[in-house]
């Protein structure tokens, strides 16, 4: 729900007319799409029917590849927002610069727990 919030705040905006705004656009769709499949996999337990995909690397190298794309972004998102750039999507750029470092924080805190979960895995 938080990355849907990151794009849709900046969807609503002229963003194409800064590359920056692109970049954040970029990752903030792909990993929202991403997120989206893992959750369907997981609600669906799907993963239980591919027992040869390594799941807990896999979600330790999603998180962990979302944590630091976020990161970039959201440091490009917030030194981006200018209110000389255009005034009235400052408002929106600025809500999607907050939001891109709560997702930033949410993905970081998962990563944590998947790299818990995966040294337990490859200690047994």
């Amino acid at each position: 729900v938080l990355g849907l919030l990151v794009w849709t705040l900046i969807a609503g905006t002229e963003y194409f007319l800064y590359p920056a705004f692109g970049w954040v656009m970029f990752v903030a769709v792909f990993y929202w799409v991403l997120t989206v499949f893992f959750l369907i996999i997981y609600m669906t337990m799907t993963y239980t029917r591919i027992p040869q995909v390594p799941w807990t690397t896999v979600g330790l190298f999603f998180n962990g590849s979302a944590f630091i794309l976020y990161l970039i972004a959201a440091i490009v998102d917030a030194s981006s927002v200018t209110k000389e750039l255009d005034s009235h999507n400052y408002n929106s750029w600025a809500a999607s610069s907050f939001f891109a470092f709560v997702v930033t924080s949410c993905y970081a805190g998962n990563t944590y727990f998947s790299f818990i979960s995966w040294r337990s895995r490859t200690l047994q």
